[in-house]
């Protein structure tokens, strides 16, 4: 990246953070007129101008400057695979399937403002190589489910980062091309991202985490469809219905030790752990300690550092259980390990819930260092 920042960037990065003008004008003290002026090129920006944007966005802008390109653009510097013309068959689907699932690898330890481009261009590609080459229906059908897929990834980048509009078109996008590919595990798994992503209105997260349970149905792998339950057993947990939450739960659970048909890789992460790391985040927001904690305390006490988001936000939970236990000390000491972890990782999701529970135990005297 250039080292020169200009007006443009300086948008480009406050429009990627979800900041408004007005709103950063506000923050940074200096005018909304100056501020539309520097962005619009009429001024060059100052150097205190480029540090208030800085301080407020979290990273320097010259990082983030790509983001200037629309939510479904090529991300030009990104070396894309190759895209054919002319017939393909299911060779070229399995070399596109297998790339996807190594890439997918990223996402253990990277966050998603730094896997965003990647999983982006990949999506890019399959969808250019779909509009430029020919094929027959099986390929076409999983071509288009291998663009859902990928759609949901990119989305799940996106919404890690916090772009929250670009998480929700990307998802919308990954359901219409699995229902083109008539793959119901795969639409199925885009409504339980939209559902996961309306955190904040209950009713609609339940009724589309239903939706995405009803669609896939109990035919779908044992991974897959106890992915979806306990998306659906959270939603419950979200909207304070223990009893609904207990009994998605277990449904999750039943499902995942059903035997049957191998799991698609993008669910090949639901395992027994996965499970009881939701079934102790479910108990936490249900405001019962008693429940969580023991079912947190074991499964994180195995869970690597390596991957420090998801790590970190799971010790949230656990922060949050001591709190309500009435062990404050323990719940204070477990949060600065969460934030120790999430120190270097490009997510926005530990460090929006460490800022959001360390609010809660300010009260005791505990403070972010």
């Amino acid at each position: 990246m250039s080292s020169v920042v200009t007006g443009e960037m300086l948008k480009a990065a406050r429009e990627a953070a979800s900041i408004g003008l007005s709103a950063m004008a506000t923050r940074t003290h200096f005018s909304l007129s100056h501020l539309s002026n520097v962005e619009a090129g009429r001024r060059a920006p100052t150097a205190d101008l480029i540090a208030a944007y800085e301080q407020e966005i979290g990273e320097p802008v010259d990082r983030r400057s790509f983001l200037a390109l629309p939510p479904l653009a090529v991300m030009p510097e990104l070396v894309a695979p190759h895209v054919e013309s002319g017939r393909i068959g299911s060779s070229t689907i399995a070399r596109l399937v297998e790339r996807t699932a190594r890439l997918r690898q990223m996402d253990n330890v990277l966050g998603g403002a730094d896997t965003y481009r990647t999983f982006l261009g990949e999506l890019e590609s399959s969808q250019r190589l779909a509009k430029s080459a020919t094929y027959d229906e099986v390929t076409g059908r999983a071509l288009f489910a291998l663009i859902a897929e990928q759609a949901q990834q990119a989305g799940w980048s996106a919404f890690d980062a916090g772009w929250q509009e670009r998480a929700r078109k990307l998802y919308e996008l990954s359901r219409e091309a699995a229902t083109e590919a008539r793959d119901d595990a795969l639409t199925g798994n885009a409504l339980a991202f939209l559902a996961y992503q309306r955190q904040g209105s209950a009713t609609d997260a339940v009724e589309i985490a239903a939706a995405s349970v009803a669609r896939a149905g109990p035919a779908v792998p044992g991974a897959v469809r106890a992915l979806l339950l306990e998306r659906l057993a959270w939603a419950y947990a979200i909207a304070g219905e223990p009893r609904e939450t207990e009994r998605a739960l277990d449904a999750a659970h039943e499902a995942l030790a059903r035997e049957g048909q191998p799991s698609p890789d993008w669910a090949a992460w639901v395992d027994a752990s996965e499970l009881q790391i939701m079934t102790g985040r479910c108990w936490a927001q249900l405001r019962q300690p008693g429940r969580a904690i023991p079912v947190l305390e074991n499964v994180l006490s195995a869970y690597p550092d390596l991957w420090g988001r998801d790590k970190a936000l799971y010790l949230t939970w656990l922060a949050e259980a001591y709190r309500d236990a009435g062990e404050v000390e323990q719940a204070a000491a477990v949060l600065s390990e969460a934030q120790a972890l999430s120190a270097d990782v490009a997510s926005v999701r530990p460090r929006q819930r460490i800022t959001d529970v360390a609010a809660t135990l300010a009260p005791y005297g505990f403070s972010l260092s």
